[in-house]
């Protein structure tokens, strides 16, 4: 699991983005000059297209600096939120950007332009696929390395300006042979790409914002992971969001009825510790330990409700308190199962044989039969340990 620390994380995150910047501002002009040097519409458009990204730079340098910034008391659960946005901000530029393209194209699919200059043009296009291509291998393996959805986004951004520029080199290509309109057209493909890109990450970002839960096979691994813990004898309500990459669930356990609340919050935390240490991407769990599967009880109905210990100590106070056991009593304890409350109930003396054991339990049960709530009684002889 990626326990780097955020500032470093932030600086290297920007390092490749400000390497990206540098290579669009140059692209970006490049082809503009030569595109209107030789007259290339398919080029000039590519051109904007890159410097374009110089926005969409700004917005993952701004966007990662406030993500990368630790939890604080208005932001419990980290700033990742605004990773998300800033992704889906970069989706509608491109989105954007990709309509502008796409109706100046249409609008001069009648305008044919003989190219000039062609070697020329196609030379830049070529340093153009080789250079972008560059930038997103680059960027993709930190964005890797940081699990930054956001700078894979960036990173595919670069990829689709290389696959532009592909378009761009086949336009030229076409153009030199005597088909003016490749020019045209290719611009059209290169705005339908980026309107593609663009919605896939404003799609994605919206599906995150909604807190969309993992996929079923994934959700489904994470199940049989922590059935792998000693102790865990079912798993239900497992809920699962992201947050910029990072996987927040909670997750109910259901445990042996009959052990302590330590024991059962002690396999929570093996179960948290087994989920982090398997799946890099999960770095919060909030576990329910339940004695049962109250997968079917969405909200308690009040009217089946049990009484807690106050109430019940005060009911069974009232009905044994003339039996003599009852003053030799060091220690209740209550397990709320099946919609009952069973009781056991520790004898501080050991005199009392199996037989007689067996007979306080059933005048005990007998003078609390009318309370619908309660379970069995079981009588423990022998000083509980404190």
């Amino acid at each position: 699991m990626n326990q780097s620390d955020p500032k470093v994380e932030a600086q290297t995150a920007r390092n490749v983005t400000l390497v990206g910047a540098a290579l669009d501002s140059v692209l970006g002009l490049i082809k503009i000059v030569i595109g209107l040097v030789a007259n290339s519409q398919a080029l000039i458009a590519d051109g904007i297209h890159s410097l374009s990204d110089l926005l969409t730079d700004g917005l993952v340098l701004a966007a990662n600096y406030v993500a990368r910034q630790r939890p604080d008391q208005n932001h419990p659960y980290g700033h990742d939120r605004f990773e998300t946005l800033g992704t889906m901000l970069l989706g509608t530029l491109l989105v954007a950007v990709a309509g502008g393209l796409i109706w100046d194209s249409i609008g001069r699919l009648g305008q044919h332009h003989q190219l000039e200059a062609g070697a020329i043009a196609i030379s830049v296009a070529i340093f153009s696929v080789l250079s972008k291509e560059w930038i997103y291998r680059y960027t993709l393996k930190v964005a890797e390395k940081l699990n930054s959805p956001l700078l894979k986004a960036n990173a595919w951004h670069s990829r689709s300006d290389a696959l532009s520029s592909v378009v761009v080199l086949i336009a030229l290509v076409g153009n030199m042979l005597g088909y003016p309109w490749f020019d045209q057209v290719g611009t059209l493909v290169i705005g339908g790409m980026v309107a593609h890109m663009g919605a896939s990450l404003v799609w994605g970002s919206l599906r995150e914002l909604v807190d969309t839960a993992l996929p079923e096979a994934d959700t489904q691994a994470i199940r049989e992971q922590a059935m792998q813990i000693e102790g865990i004898r079912g798993v239900h309500r497992l809920r699962t969001r992201t947050m910029s990459g990072r996987t927040l669930l909670d997750i109910h356990l259901q445990v042996e009825p009959h052990i302590s609340v330590s024991e059962g919050h002690e396999i929570g935390v093996w179960v948290s510790h087994q989920l982090r240490s398997q799946f890099d991407d999960i770095t919060d769990v909030t576990f329910h330990i339940d004695p049962e599967d109250d997968t079917e009880t969405d909200s308690p109905d009040p009217t089946r409700m049990r009484p807690l210990r106050p109430e019940v100590m005060t009911l069974l106070q009232a009905r044994w308190s003339s039996d003599q056991i009852w003053s030799g009593i060091e220690r209740t304890t209550l397990h709320y199962i099946n919609e009952r409350i069973d009781v056991d109930l520790f004898y501080s003396r050991t005199h009392l044989t199996c037989e007689e054991i067996e007979e306080v339990q059933q005048r005990l049960q007998q003078a609390v039969h009318d309370l619908p709530w309660l379970g069995q009684i079981k009588v423990w002889v022998g000083a509980p340990n404190a």
